[in-house]
């Protein structure tokens, strides 16, 4: 049963089709901090970064070089960052799963992506299947939801902007609200 800190996970096959998602959330009150979203860096994301120079987040691995300057959609998401992950190769991230790839050293024991996602609370088999979807072009997005209502909104919001494999899972820790900025939390 999805309830207090859980998140929503889904998998889209285009940029477009993240970006459509992302403007949906942010129209349906989703907050730039609660969303997430990975994928490699390749040809097809050339248009999402564009200018040299912006770091990684520290610890985050090994920045990939990649500086960010990001329009539309994908711009309004929180901490945006290039990483390099040894042994996989350049990805772009933005929200908290940056910490998160930061605070699991990115490639580390865990296995890169997939211990990421493990560690984030998704079983070890929907962390396998992710990084395997993202490996080939796929783009994760995932939302941090501090109830049910905002579970099933999430859900519903993926569903209806066409991505596969959605999911959920209880967070292994923290609450938005107690963690958040007075400006930005949710009563």
């Amino acid at each position: 049963m999805a309830g207090k800190n859980t998140s929503v996970f889904g998998i889209y096959n285009t940029r477009l089709s993240v970006e459509n998602a992302v403007d949906a959330l942010k129209n349906a009150g989703f907050r730039n901090t609660d969303i997430s979203v990975l994928m490699q860096e390749n040809e097809g994301s050339k248009d999402f970064a564009m200018e040299k120079g912006t770091k990684a987040p520290e610890g985050a691995a090994t920045g990939a070089g990649t500086g960010m300057v990001v329009g539309g959609a994908l711009g309004w998401l929180a901490g945006i960052g290039a990483l390099a992950i040894p042994g996989i190769g350049p990805f772009l991230a933005a929200g908290p799963i940056v910490a998160a790839l930061a605070g699991a050293g990115a490639g580390g024991a865990l296995g890169g992506i997939t211990g990421t996602l493990i560690g984030m609370g998704i079983p070890e088999f929907e962390a396998k299947r992710y990084d395997g979807r993202i490996r080939k072009g796929g783009i994760l997005l995932s939302i941090h939801c501090d109830d049910e209502e905002w579970v099933r909104r999430a859900k519903n919001m993926l569903s209806e902007t066409g991505a596969e494999d959605i999911s959920s899972t209880s967070e292994a820790s923290g609450d938005y609200n107690a963690d958040a900025p007075p400006e930005n939390r949710r009563f």
